[in-house]
């Protein structure tokens, strides 16, 4: 396989960098996320621009991924329903490929990005997201009361530390994403569907 190439338009509002002028380990990174997904996401060309942020963001994204007692679906409709309140663009288009590919479900990601509180999900899952988008428009306002009822809907305390993780994380990113105008990848649009 050819060396990737990252696309200029990743972001519009810093300058993409070239691939072989990254350090070895970034161009690792990248070449091994092109060939699993068979196009180069542009979150990658876009930290890549600055490598010290690169790894540590992708670092803890996948202690988030692969560390957690929440699975890969859950995580992702996290994503979706935060980006969809922050209308994070990319991560609303990228994160709602990957919902669907892990949900199985074409119509999920849609319903969390325009409405979370509508989407066809079970009481448990929507306990998750109530809290997911309390700590995202008003974290001030998460109480005891949060946390007792995602027990009650059987969350373990593990689970309501990885909730409140990924969606930190995913506000983050949502932010940097909008600040930066990264673009999703053409190939996000039809995954999935």
């Amino acid at each position: 396989m050819s060396a990737p190439t990252l696309e200029d338009d990743a972001m519009t509002r810093f300058e993409v960098p070239e691939f072989e002028d990254l350090p070895e380990d970034l161009q690792a990174r990248i070449s091994q996320e092109t060939e699993e997904a068979g196009f180069t996401p542009n979150v990658f060309s876009a930290f890549a621009s600055k490598p010290s942020h690169f790894r540590a963001f992708f670092e803890y994204h996948d202690a988030l991924v692969d560390d957690t007692a929440l699975d890969r679906e859950e995580v992702e409709m996290i994503v979706v329903a935060v980006s969809g309140r922050n209308h994070c663009y990319y991560c609303n288009v990228a994160h709602g490929a990957l919902l669907r590919i892990y949900s199985g479900d074409p119509e999920l990601a849609d319903q969390l990005v325009a409405n979370y509180r509508q989407a066809d999900i079970s009481e448990k899952r929507m306990a998750m997201l109530d809290v997911a988008v309390t700590l995202t428009e008003a974290p001030d306002e998460v109480t005891e009361a949060h946390l007792e009822r995602l027990a009650g809907v059987g969350y373990s305390a593990e689970a309501m530390w990885d909730i409140a993780a990924v969606t930190a994380f995913f506000n983050l990113s949502n932010r940097m994403a909008m600040f930066a105008d990264m673009r999703p990848n053409e190939e996000f649009q039809t995954m999935g569907r």
